[in-house]
């Protein structure tokens, strides 16, 4: 197994915090066909636990504990809704009202597996949103997580009539290229095809904030990765 860098937010005794590329699963998926977060830390630590998880293609701050106590105490902060949880993504189009709140209850497709939509027979679910920044074809939008369910930011973007950019589940599944906001695009000589800016699910958790057992506030937040920034400063250019 390959050594990857692991970038650390934030360690303690008890707990890491780690930035978590896009493109990596948190932890093994059945078929173990992939490296995951959890196995480079294993790699590092010897022993690990699971406290939540990030799709593979969403990247930013995820934790694992070091020990049982630990284990059990994060785990409780995660399911009695005490932690704080931010997530900034890349939207198609803006929405109308720049702050609301999405309460929409999700539930597993019935024929679609490991796909989720809205419907009342579902869980309950809470999404607060802010339009950061808007530009022509996309936006940059602030999400808070107050219920933790899966897919629940991508199914709620897309129930709002604003889906998260490149996104195949509840989206487009487009890549984002230059030439789409450029005006006077031309392909550089090196290059037959135009390389897409984005072809992952544009969504990154960005900050954390809960207290630790001995009541210290702890703020994790990991700054928007490459590809993301790449696309917005482009963006602010091609107003």
């Amino acid at each position: 197994m390959a050594k990857q860098h692991l970038d650390i937010i934030f360690e303690t005794t008890q707990f890491v915090a780690i930035n978590k590329p896009a493109g990596l699963l948190s932890i093994p998926d059945r078929e173990q066909t992939q490296t995951s977060l959890k196995d480079l830390l294993i790699q590092k630590y010897g022993k690990i636990f699971t406290v939540h998880r990030l799709d593979k293609d969403t990247s930013g701050v995820i934790i694992f504990a070091k020990d049982e106590a630990t284990h059990k105490y994060l785990s409780q902060l995660f399911e009695g809704r005490a932690v704080e949880k931010y997530y900034q993504a890349i939207v198609l189009g803006t929405p109308p009202q720049k702050k609301g709140t999405i309460d929409a209850p999700i539930a597993e497709h019935a024929l679609d597996k490991g796909k989720m939509i809205i419907h009342q027979r579902g869980t309950d679910s809470v999404t607060d949103y802010e339009v950061l920044e808007e530009h022509k074809f996309y936006s940059l939008v602030q999400f808070q997580l107050h219920t933790g369910r899966t897919h629940q930011i991508r199914v709620h973007s897309q129930n709002i009539g604003h889906p998260i950019a490149c996104d195949p589940l509840y989206g487009d599944g487009k890549p984002i290229l230059l030439s789409s906001f450029k005006k006077k695009f031309k392909l550089s000589k090196h290059d037959e095809e135009e390389r897409p800016m984005l072809n992952r699910v544009a969504l990154h958790s960005y900050q954390l904030k809960f207290k630790d057992e001995g009541g210290k506030q702890i703020i994790l937040t990991a700054e928007l990765p490459k590809d993301m920034r790449a696309l917005l400063q482009q963006m602010r250019k091609h107003l």
